[in-house]
């Protein structure tokens, strides 16, 4: 905790809600930002168009060894 203190004394920029640094720094989670949602469905989305062109390189390559 007096670790996380000195830290935010030596911001230079001050947050706006100290609590809210203190939560951060100390690990508890902060209410969930509508972008960082967006981010992770996006996210999840390129996961899933990921394996499905991994699927289908696996695909042509076998169709070339047999070529």
């Amino acid at each position: 905790l007096f670790a996380v203190l000195v830290a935010l004394y030596e911001e230079p920029e001050k947050p706006n809600s100290a609590l809210d640094f203190l939560k951060h720094h100390l690990g508890a989670s902060a209410p969930e930002n509508p972008e960082i949602e967006a981010l992770r469905s996006e996210v999840a989305e390129m996961k899933e168009k990921y394996e499905a062109v991994l699927e289908e390189n696996k695909k042509l390559k076998t169709k070339v060894k047999v070529y």
